[in-house]
């Protein structure tokens, strides 16, 4: 190998060999930085020196058990919590109940001015917590069957919710004059027949199928096997059409001649139209179950005035005066409410006439409270073009109805059809507000050119109010787009927030 070679080898060698001593002296202070650094980080985290030493930090407190008393970090400032304001202000106790005439305009005024209630349109609303009125448009207007509020409200007043009226047979003479008599007492849901089973009906009925059996069993017992029926209607005096109303109504079976005595209020046995008379119909339907009954009933049945010496055979009692209100109310029943009309003119001024009925109501009205001033109506369902009400009858008339004053009303608003569920309102408020079905109950009131509704309404903060919608100058063709308009005047309320301090 060359000189020069070996030299370089030598060389090469000799400094390895001093890198390789050099190596121990760097490697071993590194490794002991590393430790420290870890032992720190392991004593922060875990808090070894003082688990170990018992020194160190003291332990602060858990950020899962008490996240609030964790201090914030250095150079961060956070203020003191205050106390917080109440989600909701509890409504004072003046407040209950109360609506605000501004919040009820606002809903309202647009509305009843839609066109197709047309030029008059009356309306009116009545706080019934305070008995304030907060909302009045227009004066007095035609009420159509809305006038059956007032009936119903003072039949229950002058006779008393549970009163009922009795259909009466009675025996006549002696011998070949024996005669027997069906005596009418106005019950206005007397039927022919028993209900078939199994299909409800409300209320219940007296009917002259059952007063029959009841009959030939007792005449029976008498010893009497023949007999000529008579019937008696004579409760009920003067016309049986009011003179108020169209002429037309009777020929054209609109409603049925009104009497102290008849069988399914005046219809005949399919259904259909309304009978000419219905006290002889009746008493025709009764001699067909006395003969199935086993009696022999010699010739038609006659009219005839019962004596007062006339014995008593057997009787059947409607049902209670309370039922046939709802009745009347849900169904707008035009016959039923006239008869009722009639037995409030019989208590309190002795003539259930149709003059009689509407004195008689004004009677009951006026011990109510009810104010009547300027009132014109002639007839006790409302089918008198003629009537004129102030929506304040109206409301009224519903503000007793509500008063724990007068319990015996109650009938009155428990009968009202609720929206879109019941009654004459069942088919209706289809296409308003969801919020106000079930917060609005009303009575229904339709003439040709005349849309009502008259009732009580909830609101969406509870407060309640009775209401009066009145338009009487509707156009031919509008009829039932005016009782639209009237539905979602009525609905508004009923989904509005219209009480004082409310949401709306």
């Amino acid at each position: 190998m060359p000189v020069r070679a070996e030299r370089f080898v030598r060389e090469e060698t000799r400094m390895a060999a001093r890198q390789r001593r050099r190596r121990p002296t760097t490697v071993v202070p590194i490794a002991l930085v590393l430790l420290v650094l870890a032992g720190g980080v392991a004593s922060y985290q875990w808090d070894l020196g003082n688990r170990w030493f018992g020194t160190g930090t003291p332990k602060g407190p858990d950020p899962t058990t008490q996240p609030a008393a964790v201090p914030p970090p250095p150079g961060v400032s956070i203020p003191a919590p205050s106390t917080p304001s109440a989600v909701a202000v509890a409504r004072a106790e003046d407040q209950d109940g109360g609506l605000a005439p501004r919040k009820v305009a606002r809903v309202l005024a647009p509305l009843l001015a839609d066109r197709d209630l047309g030029p008059h349109v009356v309306a009116l609303v009545t706080d019934l917590s305070t008995g304030d009125e907060v909302f009045r448009a227009g004066d007095a207007a035609r009420p159509a069957s809305t006038t059956k509020l007032l009936t119903a409200a003072a039949a229950l007043h002058v006779l008393g919710p549970d009163h009922r009226f009795t259909t009466k047979v009675v025996l006549e003479g002696h011998g070949k004059k024996r005669r027997l008599v069906l005596v009418g007492g106005g019950d206005p849901y007397l039927a022919s027949k028993p209900a078939p089973k199994g299909e409800p009906v409300y209320p219940h009925r007296a009917d002259l199928r059952t007063l029959a059996r009841t009959t030939a069993r007792a005449l029976a017992g008498q010893g009497v096997r023949r007999v000529r029926l008579a019937y008696d209607d004579s409760l009920f005096t003067g016309p049986q059409a009011s003179p108020r109303w169209e002429k037309t109504y009777l020929p054209d079976g609109v409603v049925a001649p009104i009497t102290a005595l008849w069988a399914d209020e005046g219809h005949p046995a399919d259904g259909s139209g309304r009978v000419a008379d219905p006290s002889l119909t009746a008493a025709t339907y009764f001699a067909v179950e006395l003969r199935a009954a086993g009696l022999v009933v010699a010739g038609a049945p006659e009219h005839r005035v019962v004596g007062q010496d006339a014995t008593p055979v057997a009787e059947l009692s409607s049902p209670p005066l309370a039922e046939i209100v709802e009745r009347v109310l849900t169904v707008s029943d035009n016959e039923a409410a006239e008869v009722l009309a009639h037995q409030v003119g019989l208590a309190t001024v002795g003539r259930a006439s149709f003059a009689g009925g509407v004195k008689g109501v004004a009677q009951a009205l006026t011990e109510l409270g009810v104010r009547l001033d300027g009132d014109e109506w002639y007839d006790g369902s409302g089918l008198s073009r003629d009537n004129e009400l102030d929506p304040g009858t109206l409301t009224d008339v519903l503000r007793a109805a509500a008063s724990t004053e007068h319990p015996e009303l109650r009938a009155v608003l428990s009968g009202l059809p609720v929206a879109g569920f019941t009654g004459s309102l069942e088919y209706r408020f289809a296409d308003v507000a969801p919020l106000a079905r079930g917060h609005v109950r009303a009575k229904t009131g339709t003439l040709r050119n005349t849309a009502a509704l008259a009732g009580v309404v909830t609101d969406q903060d509870g407060s309640s109010a009775a209401f009066v919608l009145m338009a009487d100058r509707v156009a031919l063709l509008k009829g039932t787009a005016a009782e639209n308009a009237l539905d979602a005047a009525a609905a508004a309320l009923g989904g509005c927030h219209c009480s004082v301090g409310g949401a709306g």
